[in-house]
């Protein structure tokens, strides 16, 4: 008798009640588990809380030679062209993705047996066939590797999806489909009209708009080779991306099947436009270079106004020819002691008139200087003495006893005998711009932290950008409140001395008090201020702040800026806002972005366009750059590159790595941990850290650092440390 599809229902079910059911549920147990959440593609649009299936498509050709291509490397490898296809579109999604583990779904015909082979119904099943891509295998290994996990999935497709999803998805969400978010198809049984008595059936090609999942790539095998369609869920993705992305296929596809014997990681995903604008366009940020030291870029403007104001600290004040008087003698003083280029000086004062001649008097006699900030805790100020090596220390008389005693020597700032009568002429023959400015220490994930090593060259091109892209000149009075071990301090310090304008000190515990800043600013009418985002959040809502009418520039940097902080800051705050982004390793910023009311649209504030003399990159975790709108690694080459980190050459290593697209020798990249995307502009969008490392107030923390050090307690077995931000704008460990 012919079998009916209610009877095929029967026997399945009675199949599925035995050990036969195990089997199935053992395999996919084990095939899923550990299998990632969510396939992680670059969205134009955030991802909506519920689904609405709205969707739209694009037709899809691989016509000859390349068609004929692959049907020849799939039988030298003994592989099916929905493997190889397959595996080329995992390729490709898990580049975008950044993820070595990329689950596709598919649909199975499930006719395999010959008693349903005649039979009406719909059998269709779906599998979950992950391709793995760790260790960067070939193009041909990945075959293997996805030919093995297919046959594997197909001698156990009787089990039906939704039963899978019961078993191994613990909490379903609305916003994604389960298992896999991308599907790929392959039809290759043939598709012509059907005649019965005096009929023809033709197949009508229906767009419904609507789509199940993210993406859809459906092909059939043709005489004119694979055609077929994408489609894409349009709340996600605009249709010039999934252009891009096709395009993308096509090139990656064709340069795998030309040579299986290239790791996937090497598969070109950039158009030939794309890499032009990624590698060159985008970076050609060359501009003429001063070969000079910081301290020399001082002593020109000291030679242009002696007689004007450089310092002002309360009613205190000194002329740049004062300043420049008081730190040559410093400079000889330190150079009587040994001290020279690369030589290591310890700087311990609070903000005051004394602390900027101590760091310029350092940098004339050779030196580079290491920020030891007071309010430190003891244990902080040792180590930081101890792992710099420190023989001597500028500071100040009432903060000797923070100095812990040891071997190093201090110098006293206010010690009138011994400094007061050395000869004011300046100190010659001392530092080049490739000799270091300045050691900043900066959090380390294993408890201890590292100093960065900056030489003069890449902060002189920072600030000479600077003074060309917004020149400050001498009517221009800058505020000066950060920490000098915060690498921004230094713009601060120097930027108005190079330019003539004058330093205005904030007084001391002042930069912690918003309400003390906006009195401040009225009354010294700052013209130029820079806020960490944390700060400047609390700064925009004080009474009085539409009236700090002086102020010409604003500037954020040290964390990411919120789009609402903007938009609140560009309605309350009479002056342009520009957020700047660069870790301490780059020489203080290497982006710059002036905000606009447009950003609003964006969703976001980008990080800007490199500076002067500078060159960025998004690559992936083998260092191969990625196209425009695929997140990757922020990478750094240029100008700016610092030297390293003090007495850490594994670590220097690991993060400053050779530079393979400048052209240059020596070229170094710096590869900073941050997650980011370029834009189709070339702007950055600021994604957050690969990493556990946070910012809090715009300091760089890494969380294990302090884990470490609660750890080391004995009465504590482990511990965790997390990041809160229970108020908005405030983030608290």
């Amino acid at each position: 008798l012919p079998i009916q599809y209610a009877d095929f229902a029967v026997w399945q079910r009675s199949w599925f009640q035995g050990e036969a059911l195990e089997v199935q549920l053992d395999y996919w147990k084990r095939q899923l588990q550990g299998a990632p959440a969510a396939l992680d593609l670059p969205l134009d649009h955030p991802r909506p809380a519920v689904q609405s299936h709205r969707g739209a498509r694009r037709l899809v050709a691989i016509t000859s030679p390349l068609s004929e291509e692959i049907g020849r490397l799939c039988s030298q490898r003994e592989v099916t062209s929905f493997m190889t296809l397959l595996a080329a579109w995992a390729v490709l999604l898990g580049h975008h993705a950044g993820q070595d583990d990329v689950p596709v779904g598919t649909p199975i015909a499930s006719r395999n047996r010959r008693e349903i082979e005649g039979l009406i119904g719909f059998f269709v099943n779906t599998l979950v066939l992950r391709s793995g891509l760790s260790g960067n295998p070939s193009f041909r290994e990945l075959l293997d590797r996805v030919r093995r996990t297919a046959l594997d999935a197909f001698a156990h497709q009787d089990l039906p999806f939704e039963r899978i999803v019961e078993e191994v998805v613990a909490e379903r969400n609305q916003a994604i489909s389960p298992l896999f978010q991308a599907v790929f198809a392959l039809q290759n049984a043939p598709l012509g009209d059907l005649e019965i008595p005096g009929l023809v059936l033709s197949q009508l090609d229906v767009d419904t708009g609507l789509v199940k999942f993210d993406l859809s790539l459906t092909l059939r095998e043709s005489s004119a080779g694979f055609v077929g369609m994408l489609e894409y869920n349009a709340d996600l993705f605009d249709g010039s991306t999934v252009d891009r992305l096709l395009a993308r296929f096509a090139t990656l596809l064709e340069t795998a099947v030309k040579d299986p014997s290239l790791p996937v990681a090497d598969l070109p995903l950039l158009l030939p436009v794309e890499r032009q604008q990624a590698l060159v366009e985008w970076n050609d940020t060359r501009s003429s270079l001063f070969p000079a030291c910081l301290h020399e870029l001082v002593e020109a403007q000291v030679d242009r106004s002696p007689d004007a104001v450089a310092v002002v600290a309360g009613d205190e004040s000194l002329t740049y020819r004062e300043l420049d008087l008081r730190a040559n003698r410093v400079g000889h003083y330190l150079r009587a002691l040994g001290i020279g280029p690369d030589v290591l000086v310890g700087l311990c004062a609070e903000r005051s008139p004394e602390m900027v001649i101590s760091m310029l008097g350092i940098l004339k006699a050779g030196g580079a200087y290491v920020p030891i900030d007071p309010d430190y805790p003891q244990e902080r100020l040792a180590f930081l003495l101890e792992d710099s090596g420190v023989r001597v220390a500028v500071t100040q008389r009432h903060l000797a006893d923070r100095i812990p005693a040891g071997e190093v020597r201090l110098v006293l700032l206010d010690d009138e005998e011994k400094i007061a009568g050395i000869g004011g002429e300046r100190p010659r023959g001392g530092a080049i711009p490739e000799n270091l400015a300045y050691v900043i220490y900066t959090s380390g994930s294993t408890g201890r932290p590292k100093g960065v090593l900056v030489p003069h060259a890449g902060v002189v091109n920072r600030l000479l950008w600077a003074q060309d892209a917004y020149p400050v000149t001498a009517t221009d009075r800058i505020l000066h409140k950060a920490s000098f071990s915060f690498d921004f301090s230094v713009w601060e310090c120097f930027g108005p001395l190079i330019a003539g304008a004058q330093l205005v000190l904030a007084r001391p515990g002042e930069q912690r008090d918003p309400t003390l800043l906006v009195r401040t600013i009225r009354e010294r009418e700052i013209t130029l201020v820079h806020f960490i985002p944390s700060m400047l959040q609390v700064f925009v809502t004080q009474e009085g702040v539409e009236a700090c009418t002086s102020l010409r520039y604003v500037f954020s940097g040290g964390e990411a800026l919120p789009l609402e902080l903007v938009e609140r800051c560009l309605e309350r705050v009479p002056a342009v806002l520009r957020n700047q982004y660069g870790p301490t390793e780059i020489s203080i910023d290497t982006t710059d972005w002036i905000c606009r009311s447009e950003d609003s649209r964006r969703g976001f504030v980008p990080l800007g366009l490199p500076i002067a003399n500078t060159a960025l990159y998004i690559l992936d975790q083998h260092l191969s750059p990625v196209p425009p709108g695929v997140a990757g690694e922020l990478c750094v080459g240029g100008e700016g590159v610092t030297r390293g980190y003090w007495k850490r050459p594994d670590l220097t290593a690991e993060k400053f790595v050779p530079d393979p697209f400048s052209g240059q020798r020596g070229a170094r990249l710096y590869r900073t941990g941050d997650r980011a995307l370029r834009l189709l502009d070339g702007n950055f969008k600021f994604l957050g850290r690969m990493d556990h490392q946070v910012k809090i107030r715009g300091f760089r923390i890494e969380l294990g650092e302090i884990e470490a050090t609660l750890a080391s307690h004995p009465a504590v077995r482990e511990c965790v440390l997390l990041v809160r931000e229970d108020t908005p704008g405030s983030r608290l460990l």
